[in-house]
């Protein structure tokens, strides 16, 4: 496609002056019309066109507006608003194409509002990751962008058509859900029913075998990313696996092909145990060619953690789960029975897998493996009741402790708010989080959150934020390793 310095040709058939084309409202008079979501190439039209403006208008049966100055950087301290307007019979459908503002937890900063007019829900945007495509029963919509006075990003790209009511439809990548509601992979089995119909919590195990996420099936097949080609390289994908209580899992590792290294610190698999208030202990670390053994755990929760570098990549690995009931034995003709309830294989007998209690491996040969906890260094949560953390930090996918700086860098501005020491510890709980001499990472108590909320809210909402956390997805205290009091 030419730029707009030039003649544009919008469809085959079909070419648009410079102003026409950068006129988002513009429809041309013969020919098919001009599909604005196909107008992503590189179109120099920033001298005239308004969607690069701080607001305004857009009439058109469709168009598309990006923040100001992008794909630059957009100012601080501003506040733009577009309204959407098409045929009082028809609806918008509007796509947020690429993303890039602060991201920061309620997106109290930088950030994206849309909602319907005159009055509707609020949807709140921000971060590097685009929202699912937005289906509306409105026929004006409006949008505004918000930036305070620091960490400017390129900010956003987006456009907008109007649909005959009830056919709006969802891009490719992501799921669609009743009432055409779009749902991006992510939020589809991650144990919530974000569908009327419970339709993005089924048959958990077949849907995006990509890089993490829930299984909640009685069994399920999961694989590395990119799995029998090369793993993407920076990837950090964790699977949570939970049957239902008062089974087991047993875990099988196929085609296992990762990095070789002698302690297994660029590319690996982790698994943990999930205890019922919602501690995590690592089981053991894998890398290499040789697959794991056969994993037996009287837990109904696991998690499995795949981390690469930027180095080296292999094929990956694919894993199969089932649940195992309290009456069916774990154990296969050969292996030894541990009086712990798990299985051990001769060949894996003294591994560094989770030894029976009752094999005679406790010598310092064969120790048992251990949580590596590292010093907290985050500044803002110095100071706290726990002086040790774990990364990656497995609840909120980060992999080290500078990407927690760089998240908490727009909190400062809180610090000056009554509230901010009960907010800080919430806020530390979640992203440094604690880990214990025992070897297990524990999340914040469900009183904390509580008290933060109880602080806090009244002050968020000055700013015109909501409480953004659910203190109910916190395990409540009951006991010294069940959650952490920061």
């Amino acid at each position: 496609m030419k730029d707009c310095s030039d003649i544009v040709l919008c469809v085959e058939t079909t070419e648009l002056s410079k102003t026409e084309f950068c006129n988002p409202a513009f429809e041309p008079e013969s020919g098919p019309p001009c599909p604005f979501p196909a107008l992503r190439e590189d179109a120099d039209c920033s001298a005239r066109a308004p969607w690069h403006a701080c607001g305004g208008l857009l009439p058109g049966p469709r168009g598309f507006f990006s923040s100001p100055n992008y794909p630059d950087p957009y100012p601080p301290n501003a506040h733009c608003v577009w309204h959407i307007q098409v045929a009082t019979d028809h609806t918008i459908q509007l796509k947020i194409e690429t993303l890039s503002t602060e991201s920061v937890a309620s997106c109290l900063f930088d950030r994206l509002e849309i909602s319907p007019e005159p009055e509707g829900p609020l949807l709140r945007v921000c971060g590097r990751v685009p929202p699912p495509t937005l289906n509306t029963n409105a026929s004006r919509l409006r949008v505004a962008f918000v930036s305070d006075s620091s960490v400017e990003g390129s900010g956003f790209h987006a456009w907008y058509q109007a649909v005959a009511p009830g056919h709006g439809d969802c891009a490719h990548e992501e799921f669609p859900c009743d009432q055409f509601v779009c749902l991006l992979r992510d939020s589809v089995c991650d144990g919530f029913a974000n569908c009327a119909d419970g339709s993005d919590e089924t048959s958990c195990s077949a849907k995006f075998p990509g890089c993490g996420g829930n299984l909640t099936g009685l069994e399920g097949t999961f694989s590395a990313p990119s799995y029998l080609q090369q793993y993407p390289h920076q990837q950090l994908c964790t699977w949570h696996i939970s049957v239902p209580a008062g089974h087991g899992v047993e875990l099988l590792f196929h085609n296992f092909s990762l990095e070789a290294q002698d302690e297994c610190k660029s590319d690996y698999v982790e698994v943990y145990e999930a205890h019922s208030s919602g501690a995590l202990s690592l089981l053991d670390r894998f890398c290499g060619a040789e697959p794991p053994p056969r994993l037996i755990s009287s837990r109904h929760q696991l998690a499995v953690l795949f981390r690469t570098d930027h180095g080296f990549s292999a094929g990956g690995f694919s894993a199969t789960y089932r649940a195992l009931n309290a009456t069916e034995s774990p154990c296969r003709p050969g292996e030894l029975s541990c009086q712990d309830g798990g299985c051990k294989s001769p060949q894996w007998m003294c591994s560094t897998w989770r030894d029976c209690a009752d094999d005679n491996c406790s010598s310092p040969l064969f120790p048992p493996p251990e949580l590596a906890c590292e010093p907290v260094q985050v500044e803002m949560c110095i100071g706290l009741s726990y002086n040790t953390t774990a990364f990656p930090n497995i609840w909120v996918g980060m992999t080290t402790q500078e990407e927690v700086v760089e998240v908490l860098r727009g909190y400062k501005s809180l610090t000056s708010l009554p509230c901010y020491q009960n907010f800080r510890r919430l806020l530390c709980g979640l992203l440094v989080p604690h880990c214990t001499p025992l070897g297990s990472v524990l999340p914040p108590c469900r009183s904390v959150c509580q008290e933060a909320e109880r602080q806090c809210q009244s002050g968020l909402a000055l700013l015109g934020t909501p409480w953004p956390f659910n203190c109910n997805r916190l395990p409540e205290a009951a006991g010294l390793e069940a959650c952490a009091q920061p």
